[in-house]
């Protein structure tokens, strides 16, 4: 399965160089293909030479040495690679990828790859928990680049703390299971919205609410890692859009929302309502600022449609999954909205719950389908949230 894949791997200057050796020695024996790109400061603790013995092909290390082949030899990598591997990654190569600066052979061909990206940081501790660089990770994350943790213990420096290298077993763990992941929705389109509503009340003003749209965009990146082709239709959020989206709608209000959604249902056979929206909007608008006064402001509201009700009713044979998130009475709620809206089944989360609900990367569901049946998760993070609700759909496809 794996020997018609390929991985890239960059590596940077690090003490914790010499772990990538043993990497690149289980890869082969899986018979993965590996090429390896090594920076200036990379080749003065291991010399190319080993990387080229165990990878069997030829170590770039110079943008302006004598190219070995007659292709551009950036970009003949970054289209070679399945996954990208950046192992050990210093705070200087996540600092460069998360600002765009390309100024050597690894930043330039990662820069240039479609395949998956994986990271594994290696630092001091203090480098790593500082905020710049905790940052910069943060980017690639919303960027949709995977990272593998890395370890606490003694570090080279001799202090002790968060910061060594993960183990090689764990990162080609990671690496096969990216390499692994099935291509089940290949063809199949599929709608996710995601984030706030926000209703006007004047050019200043607005009624909104908590969501952060993280739980959509992962369902929308994961979707399309498994083949989907994905239409995100997003309501304002801080999150940087998956890649290769096939549309990215965005909106503001919830009439937006249902527009958006009805305008794109013919072509999709999926629609996931993961977005939190708005139930009501002011009943009228002000294209002035209102002003403060002493007396009391009474702003009269108006019901939006519901969105996954209206879907419900004219959605035929299309899957339509909901999402409760609620406060109390969950499994009630939630069962009651999944046959008032015709729903396959809902995603119910309690926003009271640690670790579940609005601006975190975890979530903690259960699974309600139209027959009642009630399927319960522990804490996860949002992308494993993600493909559990991506299972259900496939199948149900």
């Amino acid at each position: 399965m794996l020997k018609d894949k390929t991985v890239v791997i960059g590596v940077s200057g690090g003490i914790a160089v010499y772990k990538v050796l043993d990497v690149i020695s289980r890869l082969r024996k899986l018979g993965v293909n590996v090429y390896v790109i090594m920076t200036k400061s990379a080749t003065e603790f291991v010399t190319p030479l080993s990387f080229q013995s165990l990878s069997q092909n030829y170590v770039v290390c110079d943008m302006f040495e004598d190219p070995k082949t007659w292709d551009v030899e950036h970009i003949s990598l970054a289209k070679r690679a399945d996954v990208f591997l950046v192992a050990p990654a210093t705070a200087n190569v996540i600092g460069k990828m998360a600002n765009g600066i390309a100024d050597d052979m690894l930043t330039t061909t990662v820069m240039a790859t479609k395949g998956k990206v994986l990271i594994a940081p290696a630092m001091n501790t203090n480098m790593y928990e500082n905020p710049i660089v905790q940052r910069n990770i943060d980017i690639l994350k919303e960027l949709g680049y995977d990272f593998v943790e890395p370890e606490s213990g003694r570090l080279a420096c001799g202090d002790t703390g968060k910061g060594k290298l993960a183990s090689p077993e764990v990162i080609v763990d990671e690496i096969v299971k990216l390499l692994s992941k099935e291509q089940d929705l290949k063809g199949k389109s599929i709608i996710v919205t995601a984030g706030p509503t926000v209703e006007s009340i004047d050019p200043m003003r607005f009624i909104s609410n908590r969501s952060s749209g993280k739980m959509g965009y992962s369902i929308a990146k994961e979707a399309i890692e498994r083949g989907a082709n994905v239409t995100l239709i997003s309501g304002p959020t801080n999150l940087t859009p998956p890649q290769n989206l096939k549309k990215l709608i965005r909106i503001e209000s919830a009439e937006d929302m249902y527009n958006a959604v009805v305008e794109n249902l013919e072509e999709n056979q999926v629609v996931i309502k993961s977005a939190a929206v708005a139930d009501y909007k002011p009943k009228n608008y002000s294209n002035k600022k209102i002003k403060k006064s002493d007396e009391d402001l009474v702003i009269s509201l108006d019901r939006n449609k519901d969105i996954a009700y209206e879907i419900g009713k004219i959605k035929k044979d299309k899957i339509l999954v909901g999402f409760a998130a609620e406060t109390n009475d969950l499994l009630e709620n939630a069962k009651g909205k999944v046959k008032k809206k015709n729903l396959d089944f809902i995603v119910a989360n309690d926003l009271t719950m640690e670790g579940a609900g609005f601006g975190v990367d975890t979530n903690i569901v259960k699974i309600i389908d139209k027959d009642g049946n009630i399927t319960e998760y522990p804490k996860m993070k949002k992308e494993e949230v993600a493909n559990v609700i991506l299972d259900k759909v496939k199948s149900l496809l």
